[in-house]
């Protein structure tokens, strides 16, 4: 028997349309089931189009809305005005009483903005995560800064995201501190996971070797620092016969080409398609060492057990490092050659991380945030339905 919350209002939207998006997500759209009387809408905008067909079944429901806004070679902001217009329409249509969005995609950015100009009370999951610095990452920190100041509701991952907002001027009273769904999405993903047949191929072929995970896809990465990053990582695999590389390569032209370029037929490096969300969670169990500039990962490891090398100079993610698992790798000539050659530091520090309570939530934060958005909603009069 599902949760009564006395609510009579339209329901809420979920507005999502990438990978991590949707992985964080989807607990918060099972916990939603649970309340008989809150209607959720699932919108995709399918920003990463490549990749999350591999991603839908996380939901353990059928997304309502699916849009197409990528087309090649598009800027941020031919992005940005194609989403908010496909938008427009579906909200207009639904007339939700609660719009959410997740972290800080051009996708939450639209959502945000489709909203606030249809006067629809907006909730941000995983509110709060600053750098300071507007470029690191981009577009990613000014997309959040935006949606902070047009949410009615914070779901913030830890107490240093709230005090964050509290700091921008946000009211506490529109804070709730729930932790990060992700921990949710990453048990349930590994408990129900079977054998990965084609990673079982990678390890056979690199068996005994220090496997080295890496993913890089960040738009400031782009250009001079991935390509020296991957030549850093290729040397290092060739000087250190024990070591591996594996890369996931991701789908966007500016990485695929330059990884495949200077990393194609190199010994001891392999090169795989994308992979699915308990595949992955699976590749980076057996790692030996991760190197990314991905968010998601560095709240990820924690969990695992796992030891990071983050290619960035800051993160909205000091958790990891404060908790050991995480070191920054900066962005400068020869910083991650520095990290990487410390040899012996590099296999202790390895050695040293294991498994720990993950400082970015629990298995009860999707629980809290649908919570969060049954009494929000519980506590506002009627909205009247008008064409605007």
């Amino acid at each position: 028997m599902g949760k009564s919350s006395s609510i009579v209002h339209g329901g809420i939207m979920m507005i999502a349309g990438t990978r991590p998006e949707l992985i964080k997500v989807a607990p918060v759209v099972s916990e939603l089931a649970r309340y008989d009387d809150i209607r959720v809408v699932i919108v995709s905008t399918a920003q990463q189009a490549d990749l999350l067909p591999a991603f839908l079944n996380l939901l353990d429901t059928e997304v309502d809305y699916c849009l197409s806004v990528m087309s090649a070679g598009q800027s941020l902001n031919a992005l940005l005005a194609k989403t908010v217009a496909a938008l427009d329409p579906v909200i207009a249509k639904e007339q939700p009483d609660l719009i959410v969005v997740q972290g800080d995609t051009t996708s939450a950015l639209a959502g945000a903005l489709a909203g606030r100009m249809r006067g629809i009370p907006l909730a941000h999951i995983e509110a709060g995560l600053r750098t300071g610095d507007a470029d690191k990452p981009f577009p990613e920190e000014t997309n959040r800064r935006l949606i902070s100041h047009m949410a009615a509701l914070h779901c913030a991952p830890t107490r240093r995201n709230r005090a964050e907002l509290v700091r921008e001027g946000i009211a506490p009273r529109d804070i709730v501190v729930t932790g990060n769904p992700v921990v949710s999405s990453l048990q349930n993903a590994l408990r129900t996971a079977s054998t990965s047949l084609a990673l079982e191929g990678v390890f056979t072929r690199l068996e005994g070797l220090k496997p080295i995970v890496l993913t890089t896809h960040r738009r400031e990465s782009f250009g001079v620092t991935l390509d020296r990053n991957l030549r850093t990582l290729r040397a290092f695999v060739l000087k250190h016969p024990e070591t591996a590389l594996i890369v996931p390569m991701h789908p966007n032209p500016n990485v695929k080409e330059t990884v495949a370029r200077i990393l194609s037929d190199t010994e001891r490096v392999a090169l795989i398609d994308p992979l699915d969300y308990a595949s992955f969670l699976q590749l980076i169990q057996r790692a030996w060492l991760v190197v990314s500039d991905s968010g998601g990962i560095q709240e990820e490891v924690a969990s695992l057990g796992k030891a990071l090398l983050v290619l960035r100079s800051v993160t909205e993610r000091p958790e990891a490092i404060e908790a050991g698992v995480a070191r920054l790798a900066g962005e400068w000539p020869g910083q991650l050659e520095a990290l990487l050659e410390d040899w012996d530091g590099l296999k202790s520090w390895v050695k040293s991380v294991k498994p720990i309570p993950n400082p970015f939530g629990d298995q009860r934060s999707a629980m809290r945030i649908a919570q969060a958005f049954a009494d929000y909603l519980s506590a506002q009069p009627q909205r009247e339905r008008v064409a605007l």
